[in-house]
Order: structure tokens, then C-alpha cells, then sequence
């Protein structure tokens, strides 16, 4: 039999399948576009081949199309049974996934990395923000996901650009910079097209409070990246935060309009709503002007693609747009969030954003001072997470608390402490 890049047996006789297989993999570790035109082509080489079908599963659901991914799982169940034991359990784990049994797939992975311990595709669904781990509402989450690939870096080994950037993200979210910087400009030199790479590179430039580099290294990077590919909309988030900070408002506008806005962006519909709703809003805090009539348009995305609470990190932000664009009975909805893996959080963020729609300042703060103190349960890494950093300070501010504002944000996000991005602060 064949085999994959990482040394794991396939079920196939085709080498054309087998190659198209590892296209497609590759695209989806790299984040670059036509993995699901690669895996298409491993499936049309080879029918029979289980592995392919559920690697365009896992593409279509980058690309958004969940009704393509179950399709795809459905056709590879059955070939499983004909498959090894570790391609049987690698398609159970995407269907336990498309199932929407996040915890029962994140004990899966762990269990099947002890057995296949280089099958990088089910590795992979528990690292990176938006991973099993990422995702999964717990506290210390960032330190579990440092810990995860770690043990990852033992199996795939210093010389795998993939596990290099994964693991440079988890180096770079526990505030080892130095180290993630190395780690990613060692994935980068192995192969440069790797997206997560220069996001990740991208985060600890962040971090360390470079925005010059930072924003001339993405300008540069990203002119070679398909606009279809799935980072490219949040890569643009970061060029434009960089450009606010540096109050080129031109710019800023520009990247938005063209790569950020919902009717501009090709990112998946988390990331869609995330991107634009922090950056309005950071922008609007920073002295910017938004026009309400964005905030309508986000508002709209997210009651249809989040129409019921559920997804933590999408409903904080849905629930900005909601307030801004004065929909009080989608703001409602969210505010009294039941479900969600930290919907305990997003109750008093939800208030708090209507809080601030109507200018009180004290009632917001009050709502979301308790948040604070875990506020990484909500997801996402902590250059998304600023965007409560900055609210918070932005409402300091505005309760008369200037000294507490700057003392805080010096202890809580030093990279600001001398210039947040925020009217008033200096």
C-alpha cells in the first residue's frame, strides 16, 4: 500500500489518489486554497478510497459548505469498514465532529493520537484558536493548547513546518515571544506559502508591539495569497488594526471595504463576523467614525448565520453589532444566552454592549468589570480578545477613572501602556 507524507499507511493502489490526498492535506495545514479541488481529485482517482472522501469533508467545511462536508462523510463510512483501523477511526472522528460532539471528538483525538500519533489531520482539530481545545470554553485553555502541541512537536518532529506554526501560536498566546518568533520564522524558511505561519508570525509581531514590521511584512506576504484562501479576510483584520494604530484611516477603510466587510469577505462566516464587528467597533473607539449604516449590514450577517446563542466568541460580537445597530430584540436574545460554551460570559458582555449604545458608562462597566478576570473562556487569541481590553479601558476612561484606566491597561496588556488605540488615553 501507499503511503502519506507523515509515513501512515492508505488504502489506495492509485498514486494519482494518493497524491491528490496529500495536496489536499497540505492545502489545509497551509490554509491555502483547493484543498477541495485536490481531495475531489483523489476521490474521482480512487471512489474507493475512504481517506479522501472524508478529507473533503473537512475541506468543504473550511469552505463553509457543512451540507458538502456531510455528504462526503457519508460516502466514506461505508469504505471504512474496508479501510485500516486507523482510517476507521479517523473518518469516526469527522463524523463525531459534523455531528456537532465537540467533547466527544476532542477525547477521540487524544485517544487516537496515542495509537497514529502522525495522523496530522486529526491532530490538527485540536489545535490552532478556533481547535477542539480553542473552542472548548475551558479555563487555561491557552496553557492545555501549549501543552497539546508540545507533545505534537515530539511526533512530527522540529524539521515539520505544519507543527512548527501550530506550535509557535501556542508559544505566542502563553506570552513566550521570543521562542514563538523562532519557532515561526523556522516554519516560514521550510515553507514560506504556510498561511498559518505568517498569521501566527503575524500574532507575535502583535504581541510584541511591532507594528511597523508587522504591518509591511503582511502587506508583502499576502500579495501572493489567493483572496478565496481561508485566512486571507483575517490576515486583512490584522493589516487594518495596524493601520488604525498608525491613524492611516485611508487605508484602514480600504482593506475593510475590499476584505473585511461581509459583502467583501470569502472568510468563513465566525471569522466574517468577528473580523468586522471588533474592528468597527475598535476603530469607533479609537475616534473613527463608523457609519451606522455597517453596523445594520453586520448586524443582519450575524442574526443569519447566528441566529440562536450557542457559539461563545460569534455571540459576543453578534451581540456588538446587535447593540450598535439598535436591534434590541436580537441583543435580547444573547443577553439571556443559555447555551454556548461560555455563555455564562456572554450574558454580561451582551448587557454591556447595550449599555454602551445608550451611553451608560458605569452600568457597562459594572457588566463587564466580573468578565475580566477569565475572559479567555470566550475564545479566541488575545489579539481578538482586546477588543474587551480596549472596551474596558475606553469605559475607565469615560467614568472618570483615567488613573485606573492607564494602571490597568499597563498590568493587563503592557504592549499598550504607553498608546492604546483609544480617545482619550493619552
Amino acid at each position: 500500500m501507499l503511503q502519506d507524507r507523515h509515513a501512515n499507511t492508505l488504502t489506495t493502489s492509485s498514486p494519482v489518489a494518493r497524491d491528490a490526498y496529500v495536496a489536499g492535506v497540505d492545502h489545509i495545514l497551509a490554509a491555502t486554497h483547493g484543498a477541495v479541488e485536490a481531495f475531489e481529485a483523489a476521490a474521482a482517482a480512487d471512489p474507493g478510497f475512504a481517506l479522501a472522501h472524508a478529507g473533503l469533508a473537512r475541506a468543504r467545511m473550511y469552505a463553509g459548505d457543512m451540507q458538502g462536508a456531510r455528504v462526503a462523510i457519508a460516502h466514506a463510512a461505508p469504505l471504512a469498514d474496508r479501510a485500516t483501523p486507523r482510517e476507521a477511526e479517523h473518518v469516526a472522528i469527522f463524523a463525531l465532529l459534523l455531528e456537532g460532539r465537540a467533547a466527544e471528538a476532542r477525547k477521540a483525538v487524544f485517544a487516537h493520537g496515542e495509537a497514529h500519533p502522525r495522523d496530522v489531520l486529526i491532530a490538527q482539530l485540536c489545535t490552532n484558536i478556533f481547535g477542539l481545545i480553542g473552542m472548548s470554553g475551558e479555563a487555561g485553555r491557552e496553557s492545555l493548547q501549549l501543552a497539546y502541541t508540545t507533545r505534537l512537536l515530539d511526533r512530527f518532529g522540529s524539521d515539520d513546518w505544519w507543527i512548527l506554526s501550530v506550535h509557535g501560536q501556542a508559544l505566542c498566546e502563553v506570552g513566550r515571544l521570543d521562542e514563538a518568533m523562532t519557532t515561526m520564522e523556522r516554519s516560514l524558511a521550510l515553507n514560506d506559502a504556510n498561511a498559518n505561519a505568517s498569521h501566527f508570525k503575524a500574532h507575535t509581531l502583535y504581541e510584541q508591539g511591532d507594528s511597523a514590521a508587522g504591518r509591511a511584512y503582511l502587506a508583502d506576504w499576502i500579495a501572493g495569497y489567493d483572496r478565496r484562501a481561508l485566512l486571507h479576510g483575517h490576515l486583512s483584520w490584522h493589516r487594518a488594526l495596524w493601520a488604525l494604530e498608525q491613524g492611516d484611516a485611508a487605508e484602514l477603510w480600504e482593506i475593510y471595504d475590499s476584505d473585511i466587510a461581509p459583502e467583501a469577505s470569502a472568510s468563513l462566516p465566525v471569522n466574517v463576523l468577528t473580523d468586522a464587528a471588533a474592528l468597527l467597533y475598535r476603530a469607533e473607539i479609537a475616534g473613527e467614525r463608523v457609519d451606522p449604516a455597517q453596523w445594520r449590514r453586520i448586524s443582519d450577517f450575524a442574526a443569519q448565520h447566528f441566529p440562536t446563542p450557542g457559539m461563545s466568541f460569534a455571540d459576543i460580537h453578534g451581540a456588538l453589532s446587535h447593540a450598535m445597530a439598535g436591534e434590541g430584540d436580537r441583543l435580547a436574545r444573547l443577553a439571556g444566552a443559555e447555551a454556548g460554551f461560555a455563555a455564562d460570559l456572554v450574558r454580561p458582555v451582551a448587557r454591556a454592549w447595550g449599555l454602551i449604545a445608550r451611553q451608560d458608562w458605569d452600568g457597562a462597566l459594572a457588566e463587564l468589570t466580573p468578565v475580566m478576570a477569565d475572559h479567555a473562556r470566550l475564545g479566541g487569541s488575545r489579539a481578538q480578545r482586546d477588543l474587551l481590553e480596549l472596551t474596558w479601558v475606553t469605559l475607565l476612561l469615560k467614568s472618570g477613572r483615567s488613573e485606573e484606566a492607564h494602571r490597568s491597561i499597563a498590568a493587563r496588556r503592557p504592549v499598550f501602556a504607553t498608546h492604546a488605540p483609544v480617545a482619550g488615553f493619552a
